[in-house]
């Protein structure tokens, strides 16, 4: 993204890094959470912000359809949802989700 003078990269536990001061505001939003899903305040911060869009990447089916269910309570729009068979043979899925508000 260096090409990209605005586009920030911020790596950690988005849960502690939200609790130290936040992140700048953002038009487009991308996570790739634990197994477990959203953390609840990654959650609060995209409803609060002035994010627009969101990619969601998820190694859980069930937990995304958890975390797309709490993000469409609070005004988010599923707009697309992809899987893919990263690894084959396997029952493992990868899935990313485009959500808009």
């Amino acid at each position: 993204l260096r090409e990209w003078p605005r586009a920030r990269v911020h790596r950690g536990d988005v849960g502690q890094v939200l609790r130290r001061g936040g992140l700048p505001l953002a038009r487009l939003a991308v996570a790739d959470p634990p197994r477990a899903g959203l953390d609840r305040d990654a959650i609060d911060y995209l409803t609060a912000s002035g994010t627009q869009r969101f990619a969601y990447v998820s190694c859980d089916p069930a937990t995304l359809a958890r975390d797309i269910g709490l993000l469409r309570g609070r005004g988010w729009t599923l707009g697309g949802l992809r899987a893919f068979d990263a690894f084959p043979m396997t029952h493992h899925v990868e899935c990313v989700a485009a959500l808009t508000r």
